[in-house]
């Protein structure tokens, strides 16, 4: 067994193997006759160590180190370490490691006041004056320096207004006047600054209606008793005797499907201002309901320009026939004839148009009474004049007297 170890410590230090066939054959030669050669204990020196505080002899140490063989270093004592002193920030993560460390007070530092600088009897009020002397005199120089003249020019010093608080001016709120009142201002004013053209006279009403909602929906159309002013050409979309009838009757565009493809193919271009049709003619109408749609030329039952009464609408649109509906805003814009109508005339229309905005007014709207919640403001205005608000009673006194008319 010894033999074998020798020959696996040779090999592990001799890696060629032809070094190890002689030792090989030399174990082998032994193994059988010789019994193994003894192994040889190897010493190694001590380690030296540090010199003892307290020495009694000299001679002493040096017997004893050669009679007893020195401690393993783990059975010698280690040399016990000082305390270790924790800082101020290892402190806060340290519980019972260490003594307590006392709060550090700091003296409260406080800024002098000038109350309490000591200064010398009389010498607070010199040197108060000597300050403001010498800033003055260099106020003086800075103002010197900036006069100064520029290639033997004068300069000019600027002055600076000072910066003050512009008051806002509000404009005065337009009282709302009677409406004899505001016909009489609209004239005076179309009268002073002369047009090229008869400007019209236009209501805008401001309802308390909400447009988003399906049933408050206000839309309408009256004939106006002394007529718009305006030369109306009236088309009307019918065929055989209804044709003949819109004819009769002064009808400008008269015309079946052949009117249809011209509108269709006239890029937008329109020889009109009102439409009629028959109701067979709907359905044949949706081809260029683009054009006629955004324009508010589509014939609608509800405004009785779809009707086999063909003459007698086509009398109406020409008589003045005035169509209103509520914008996104629930503003209704609507004109009711020329500046240069009498008042009477303008008034009976205006009462007209206020009786049938009345009549035009939403069942669901939570209110009892006609104008309170329903009309907010009656503005009239002509074409490009200023505009004159117009008190609700002198519209229902408009309006009565409109109704007392039509009765009789």
């Amino acid at each position: 067994m010894a033999h074998l170890r020798l020959l696996l410590s040779h090999s592990r230090c001799h890696p060629h193997p032809h070094r190890l066939l002689p030792l090989f054959r030399f174990c082998s030669s032994n193994s059988s006759n010789s019994p193994p050669p003894p192994i040889k204990p190897v010493s190694y020196a001590p380690k030296p160590q540090a010199p003892a505080a307290e020495a009694p002899s000299s001679e002493a140490p040096s017997a004893s180190t050669d009679s007893q063989d020195p401690l393993p270093r783990r059975f010698q004592q280690q040399p016990q370490n000082p305390p270790r002193q924790f800082t101020r920030q290892e402190m806060r993560f340290a519980n019972d490691s260490g003594p307590a460390i006392a709060p550090v007070s700091y003296p409260i530092r406080v800024a002098p006041l000038p109350e309490d600088r000591p200064v010398d009897e009389g010498a607070g009020e010199g040197a108060n004056e000597e300050d403001l002397h010498g800033e003055g005199e260099r106020i003086e120089k800075e103002a010197k320096w900036g006069r100064r003249p520029v290639f033997g020019l004068q300069v000019e010093e600027e002055t600076v207004p000072y910066p003050t608080l512009i008051p806002v001016v509000k404009r005065p709120q337009k009282v709302a006047i009677d409406l004899v009142d505001a016909l009489r201002e609209i004239k005076a004013s179309a009268n002073e600054k002369k047009r090229n053209f008869t400007e019209t006279v236009e209501a805008h009403v401001m309802l308390g209606v909400d447009p988003r909602r399906g049933d408050q929906m206000v839309r309408g159309a009256i004939t106006l008793p002394h007529g718009t002013g305006k030369t109306v050409r009236v088309a009307v979309f019918a065929e055989g005797p209804a044709a003949e009838e819109a004819k009769a009757a002064g009808a400008d565009v008269v015309g079946g499907d052949e009117l249809i493809e011209e509108i269709r193919k006239g890029g937008g271009k329109l020889s009109f201002d009102k439409c009629i049709a028959t109701p067979m003619y709907m359905p044949r109408l949706s081809k260029v309901a683009r054009i006629l749609g955004p324009r508010g030329l589509m014939p609608n039952p509800k405004l009785g320009s779809v009707t086999n009464d063909v003459s007698g609408a086509v009398k109406a649109a020409k008589s003045g026939r005035v169509d209103f509906k509520i914008d996104k805003t629930a503003i209704v814009h609507v004109g009711l004839g020329k500046v240069n109508f009498s008042e009477e005339s303008l008034r009976e229309n205006i009462g007209a148009f206020v009786n049938a905005l009345l009549l035009a007014k939403p069942v669901g709207l939570k209110k009892t009474s006609k104008y309170v919640g329903y009309v907010k403001k009656f503005t009239l205005s002509s074409t490009m004049g200023p505009g004159f608000s117009v008190t609700i009673p002198s519209l229902s006194a408009a309006a009565d007297n409109y109704t007392k008319v039509q009765v009789n």
